[in-house]
């Protein structure tokens, strides 16, 4: 029998789940201890209950965020492996997806937060580089058997600048042309064992 959450436990899933859209959509700097909780409807002094400081909130949030998408990338995967889509293809056509493109809010943490990681506490950084390697991770075990596992980094390093690249020229056609062209350059090179 599993055990029903507490009040708090329910809380701080409440505070996690509202910080990591919020790091998401506005950045570390983006926004503050007081935004996270007026937006979680909360009060600010209810805060320490949770978190001894904003950089344990910011860690848990993108650890919070981290696993989210890759929870539900898994399962996007799947659907689309169902289809008849290798696991690489499944993963690359999702990730480089116009949904994606405009859904920061609930996206891919490393693509909306690898530029600002190297400037944030070491706590929050050791997080951000366990979410690239995670990233990494997931390319690697979509890549067909036998193929050469060093091309994961390079396959996850494309993926994450052209969303980055694509999210700066907007939700537009050169945005989403721009997700085309890496689709079909990444499928092309390593994805050859699935139609198109």
């Amino acid at each position: 029998m599993q055990a029903i959450p507490s009040r708090k436990a329910l809380t701080h899933e409440r505070i996690l789940e509202t910080a990591a859209r919020a790091i998401r959509r506005a950045g570390f700097n983006g926004v503050g201890v007081a935004d996270i909780m007026k937006e979680a409807g909360l009060t600010h002094g209810g805060f320490y209950a949770h978190f001894a400081s904003r950089d344990a909130l910011l860690t848990e949030a993108l650890e919070h965020a981290g696993n989210q998408n890759a929870n539900h990338m898994g399962k996007g995967i799947v659907r689309r492996q169902t289809d008849g889509a290798t696991p690489l293809r499944a993963l690359v056509e999702a990730y480089l997806s116009e949904r994606h493109l405009t859904g920061v809010e609930n996206g891919c943490a490393v693509a909306a937060l690898v530029s600002e990681m190297p400037r944030q506490a070491p706590e929050v950084r050791a997080v951000g580089a366990q979410r690239v390697r995670s990233l990494v991770a997931l390319v690697e075990r979509s890549l067909p058997p036998g193929a050469d596992n060093t091309a994961a980094a390079a396959i996850a390093s494309q993926m994450v600048g052209a969303m980055q690249l694509a999210r700066a020229l907007g939700d537009n056609a050169e945005g989403k042309a721009l997700l085309a062209a890496n689709r079909n350059a990444l499928l092309a090179q390593y994805d050859t064992t699935s139609q198109t």
